[in-house]
């Protein structure tokens, strides 16, 4: 289900003891991070750079943590879906091929950008750019990776040269440990749509690495509120215990104006009185009351 770890259980301490690292990470995920288990790990030494591949577990899934530590100490980070590794060592393949058919570098036939291949990933609300680069230290791959919702872009650096060495350490990872997030295999719910006057709302299934989720927007005004599945229920409760208490508001107001004439007064209570809505009439989910929003 998950393509990433919290982030803030960091590098490992005893791991990279000595390397510079903090306890700290990118944090992609707001909130109390979930426990995880680390299941496996490994280390290559790729020129003057350490590479870290972990396989970790935590209530959403398993994934895999790429840590590169630079030779100044310095560590980026970026986090792979067991799914999206798959597709990461079949793109190592690709770039690799196409690594070997270039000649020696050409300062002179260097894109302006430095680009010379380049690819996307996309999983859940993340994207992976993954950009074969030449700059005048040499070629290499540049990986990042951004989420939708905003928030730091992390990406790490991988020499040309050990991108086999790296595409089989993940391919090793793989056959140990599979290519299955976890999380719900079905199919989802359609999307309803329901229209009230000049209103209209949508609700829309999806899922993400946090599970399975219901979005309701109002159109007009562009705004959404998302409500996870597991609290559908309380939700649905809530809702109709609201819709219950303000269907019997409206009996009552019904009654008060069959009432009759005010005792004391001369003018009937509330104005003509108007028939109480039967139980026919009222839709106690909803809140329907002809004529009423």
């Amino acid at each position: 289900m998950s393509d990433i770890g919290s982030g803030d259980e960091g590098i490992n301490s005893q791991k990279y003891h000595g390397q510079g690292m903090d306890a700290g990470g990118n944090n992609f995920d707001s909130g109390q991070q979930p426990q995880e288990q680390e299941l496996a790990t490994k280390m290559l030494q790729i020129q003057s750079k350490r590479f870290y591949l972990d396989v970790k577990q935590n209530r959403r899934g398993r994934f895999i943590k790429v840590a590169e530590i630079g030779a100044d100490g310095r560590r980026s980070q970026i986090f792979l879906a067991m799914s999206t590794a798959a597709e990461f060592r079949d793109h190592l393949s690709s770039f690799s091929d196409f690594y070997s058919s270039l000649g020696p570098p050409n300062p002179d036939n260097v894109p302006d950008d430095g680009k010379l291949k380049s690819e996307m990933m996309l999983k859940d609300n993340r994207r992976y750019y993954l950009d074969l680069k030449e700059n005048s230290r040499g070629r290499f791959l540049r990986v990042s990776q951004t989420i939708t919702r905003g928030g730091p872009r992390s990406q790490i650096a991988l020499p040309a040269q050990g991108m086999i060495e790296f595409r089989d350490a993940l391919t090793d990872l793989l056959d140990d440990f599979g290519t299955d997030d976890g999380g719900f295999k079905g199919e989802l719910p359609e999307g309803r749509h329901l229209r009230v006057d000049n209103k209209n709302f949508y609700f829309d299934i999806g899922q993400n690495n946090r599970g399975i989720y219901m979005k309701v927007s109002e159109s007009n005004f562009r705004t959404a509120i998302t409500v996870p599945e597991k609290c559908w229920t309380r939700f649905r409760d809530i809702l109709a215990d609201y819709c219950d208490k303000m269907c019997r508001a409206h009996q009552q107001n019904a009654e008060n104006h069959q009432s009759g004439p005010i005792p004391g007064g001369s003018g009937v209570r509330g104005g003509p009185s108007q028939p109480a809505p039967s139980s026919s009439d009222i839709d106690t989910f909803s809140c329907n009351v002809p004529n009423r929003i």
